[in-house]
């Protein structure tokens, strides 16, 4: 790389310029959960600081397997601010009372707010947005419906019936839906579904786990053609330092024999041409791809990948062929066959969305599927429960269909764990959502007694810290 003095100038005023911070970068700063003593982190509010609000329950539940009896919630600005015993309400502060306080349920496979066009979308690509299929000036009865089952939030997703889906939103079931408010991450996850065509044979759907991990390889192939650009760049950054280095090192030198050329072209009556220079060519960007972009980031593990499947032969292929990606965060939905896979699903770490009750089944409930949950937790699956990506009616039935796998074996903490913490940190929400914990996004449900029984009804539904919801 070979450069004219009258190019130094210019090639140091370029390495000047400092470097801008990424424009999705985070601020620093210490995490509220994390922390210490020594540095207490005030939590920010959510929206402006209105009324204050004491709620005191003879239960709070904490987070599955932490409870404690007559406790109070301070809640104020949408958040929790404080939780314990003796608190004492702030001048001004509403209060309410009731048996049990905990998290609000998440859905964590749910349709509410999408019409059915958006759900089966043959067309969505990884970069179409489920956000952008929500209406919000329709679905306030399915929303309401839900809320008043206690289901705060749901992921939704799109394009269960194309090559892959889209990127899940993850929402408020706030029936005054507002996307700026009510939105609380527009990239959840990506999701699809195998077999999702009925009477689909067996070579259909294995074909159709191939065309996934042709998508995987897209995305792999971005990572890399995207760090060799990077490499290939910082090399070139290097090499232009350095060269700038030398001829700083060399101006003078340089400055004075190029006088001298100069002159001696007048005494000899010629043009004095400056010598060309030559340099390495820039390394040339990845061509932009929204849909290889949002690949890479199933790749590299920065999004949760949420697969619909339920047979046996096609989760054995899905299992196989994903082993080359061990970033992945395989998540597998439904999976009704998933038990004979239990071990190899607990060693990877793959979580299973179950549906105990199968409503594409003519309302039947077949009995190894309420089962499902409890096999698969004492096998040391991670457990999830979801109302099933296609009715959005059935959201509201989530605690029913909790209350359904309990009674068919499995352990009520991982059951209310199911319902709450385990699917706010499957979706990168666990520092918001899922436990009554100072800092948290107040998103709270009150009860009349144990969230696990039949009998039990919703009294109160706060979202971000507002009355979102009161029985008469």
């Amino acid at each position: 790389m070979m450069f004219s003095a009258p190019a130094l100038l210019l090639l140091s005023g370029l390495l000047a310029v400092p470097a801008l911070p990424h424009p999705h970068a985070l601020p620093g700063g210490v995490p509220l959960q994390e922390a210490s003593t020594a540095q207490e982190v005030e939590p920010g509010p959510l929206h402006d600081l209105g009324q204050a609000l004491l709620i005191d329950a003879k239960r709070v539940i904490v987070r599955p397997g932490e409870e404690l009896a007559d406790a109070q919630v301070l809640v104020d600005g949408g958040r929790i601010v404080a939780v314990g015993t003796g608190l004492v309400a702030p001048e001004g502060a509403r209060r309410l009372s009731g048996q049990v306080l905990m998290a609000g349920l998440i859905d964590p496979w749910s349709a509410v707010g999408l019409d059915g066009n958006s759900i089966s979308d043959r067309t969505a690509s990884a970069a179409a947005r489920a956000v952008d299929a929500l209406d919000p000036y329709a679905y306030d009865n399915l929303r309401q419906d839900a809320l008043e089952a206690g289901v705060t939030s749901v992921r939704v997703g799109i394009g269960r019936d194309g090559r892959i889906g889209g990127l899940s939103a993850f929402v408020r079931n706030d029936p005054n839906f507002d996307l700026t408010r009510s939105v609380l991450r527009s990239d959840a996850a990506i999701s699809t579904a195998i077999g999702a065509q009925p009477n689909s044979d067996a070579f259909t759907r294995l074909d159709e786990v191939d065309r996934l991990i042709a998508e995987l390889e897209k995305g792999k192939r971005q990572v890399e053609s995207q760090a060799d650009y990077e490499k290939k760049l910082a090399e070139w950054n290097k090499a232009i330092a350095e060269k700038v280095a030398e001829l700083e090192k060399e101006f003078k030198k340089a400055k004075r024999d190029r006088e001298k050329e100069v002159e001696e072209a007048k005494k000899a009556k010629k043009e004095h041409k400056d010598k060309a220079y030559k340099e390495d060519k820039k390394p040339k960007a990845p061509r932009y791809d929204a849909d290889a972009v949002e690949l890479a980031r199933l790749y590299t593990g920065e999004l949760p990948l949420i697969v619909e499947i339920e047979r046996a032969p096609e989760i054995r292929a899905l299992l196989e062929k994903t082993k080359a990606y061990p970033r992945l965060r395989l998540v597998l939905a439904g999976a009704t066959d998933a038990r004979f896979f239990q071990e190899e699903l607990a060693e990877r770490r793959i979580p299973v969305i179950v549906l105990p009750q199968r409503r594409d089944l003519g309302g039947v409930v077949a009995h190894d599927e309420l089962a499902l949950a409890a096999d698969l937790h004492e096998a040391g699956v991670t457990v999830l429960f979801g109302s099933g990506g296609r009715d959005a009616q059935a959201t509201r039935d989530l605690p029913l269909f909790a209350a359904l796998a309990v009674g068919r074996g499995l352990d009520r903490e991982a059951a209310l764990a199911a319902l709450t913490t385990v699917p706010a940190r499957l979706l990168d929400l666990g520092h918001r959502l899922g436990s009554v914990e100072r800092g948290k996004d107040a998103d709270l449900v009150l009860l009349s007694g144990d969230p696990l029984s039949t009998t039990t009804r919703v009294q109160a539904v706060l979202l971000a810290g507002e009355l979102a919801f009161e029985a008469p």
